[in-house]
């Protein structure tokens, strides 16, 4: 079953290298973390089993990789500037900060006195200085999302692309939020990374789009080993939805800290396209976009029924890096208790996603015939290109499987005295614990298939 607080997860990160704070040695950096050496190989794995369903499995969808210095322009029009916001409450008592929405009644989380100022609003962009003077009108911000330089390139993909209506934009990338009260570990930090896609369609079809996108996106959580029973839709209420969004559905997760947002799917109509086209009045558009007469685009195509120029809809599926592993842990995470009474720590990931696809495990770490098989093995099953198979020479069987269980790697291949024998390697299977003998002709076959 999946961890019973998020102090089982936090402490799993640190012990065995998937997350730290960063900064650690200096006190830490509220809201931002790095990611170890088992941590980044989950984490890129994940982003490439998204980029593999969402890029290399359509036609329909082409990839970019965008600047993080955001002109301020684009996020004038786009409404940031002036929407994204969040109530910032005071304690006049502790000086601490929160985020009214996040308060339980009238009082402060960390002191409990009832003495708060009124809310204000509190814009959570980033901004930097550009150039080698620091000038009041030099200045850029880093970007909130990932989507808005996706509409700024809309024009750039379509024309050096063979992309017709409806195709897509996929990114994967880093933004930034000065978030009031950064919490619950990975799930809401200052730092973080996006999977986002925008999906362009001809007006008129978007809610059927989203819709599709909607069940898709569900399908594709399941396919990560996430138990659907944990999942939810939530349909946002109108009262609640984004400035852009004509509707927006969320997926929903039962992390440690409760039910909460992993992944938006939102119908955000013509609203940014239009936005940052010039002279967009001559254009149809639907949505209300502040006039714009600082960009030099026009972000449209032409119908193919009757050839008029209009600017497509879109549906914008969003989701998390970082809450993604931090699900994807969750879900996986779990303690057994042993025939013999004692206990063990697994993490049942699924084969894709394990940052470590195999280990290599020598019976006696000083015999030279066995660790020198032992490496040749790990060398001609990294030529697979199935992901990291990792040699661990530390010459004790058990703990070696053990410590493996608990970071998820699906196989562990044994090479004792009889393999000099007979060729043959003891492979173990983490979530059965079962045992048999593979011959190591038979070695790269088996891992394909077991992979898979």
């Amino acid at each position: 079953m999946p961890a019973q607080s998020m102090e089982e997860l936090v402490a799993l990160c640190k012990r065995r290298g998937f997350v730290f704070q960063a900064s650690e040695i200096y006190g830490g950096l509220q809201g931002i973390y790095d990611y170890g050496p088992l941590g980044v190989e989950l984490k890129n794995n994940l982003k490439a089993a998204w980029w593999r369903a969402m890029v290399h499995e359509r036609d329909d969808v082409e990839g970019l990789d965008s600047a993080i210095l955001t002109n301020p322009n684009v996020l004038r029009y786009s409404g940031h500037e002036d929407t994204f916001s969040d109530p910032l409450v005071d304690c006049r008592t502790c000086k601490s900060r929160w985020r009214e929405d996040h308060l339980h009644g009238e009082f402060c989380p960390h002191c409990g006195s009832p003495d708060l100022t009124d809310a204000r609003p509190f814009n959570l962009m980033f901004k930097t200085n550009v150039g080698p003077v620091e000038d009041a009108s030099a200045f850029a911000y880093l970007r909130p999302e990932t989507a808005q330089s996706i509409f700024t390139n809309f024009k750039n993909v379509l024309d050096s692309t063979s992309a017709k209506l409806p195709f897509g934009i996929a990114q994967i990338g880093k933004a930034f939020r000065n978030e009031i009260t950064p919490r619950n570990f990975v799930f809401r930090v200052r730092e973080f990374e996006q999977m986002e896609l925008e999906f362009f369609v001809e007006p008129g079809t978007d809610e059927d789009w989203h819709e599709r996108w909607v069940e898709e996106r569900l399908a594709w959580w399941r396919e990560q080993g996430i138990d659907g029973n944990r999942l939810r839709l939530l349909r946002v209420p109108d009262d609640e939805l984004a400035h852009y969004s004509k509707q927006t559905v969320d997926v929903m997760y039962h992390f440690p800290h409760g039910i909460e947002e992993l992944e938006g799917i939102a119908n955000r109509t013509d609203f940014d396209l239009g936005s940052h086209t010039k002279n967009q009045r001559s254009l149809d558009i639907t949505a209300a976009v502040l006039p714009n007469r600082d960009s030099n685009a026009r972000l449209a195509v032409q119908r193919q029924s009757d050839k008029r120029w209009m600017v497509p809809f879109v549906i914008e599926p969003s989701a998390g890096v970082d809450r993604g592993v931090l699900a994807v842990l969750n879900e996986a995470y779990n303690v057994e208790t042993l025939a013999n009474g004692s206990q063990r720590t697994l993490l049942s990931l699924q084969p894709h996603l394990a940052p470590v696809k195999a280990a290599v495990l020598p019976l006696k770490r000083n015999h030279d015939g066995i660790v020198a098989t032992a490496r040749a093995i790990k060398a001609s099953l990294t030529k697979l290109g199935l992901g990291r198979i990792l040699f661990e020479n530390t010459g004790n069987i058990g703990k070696g499987y053990r410590r493996h269980d608990e970071v998820g790697t699906p196989l562990c291949i044994t090479v004792d005295h009889q393999t000099l024998d007979d060729n043959a390697v003891t492979v173990r299977d983490r979530d059965t614990m079962h045992q048999e003998r593979v011959n190591t002709t038979a070695l790269a076959d088996y891992l394909r298939e077991r992979l898979a």
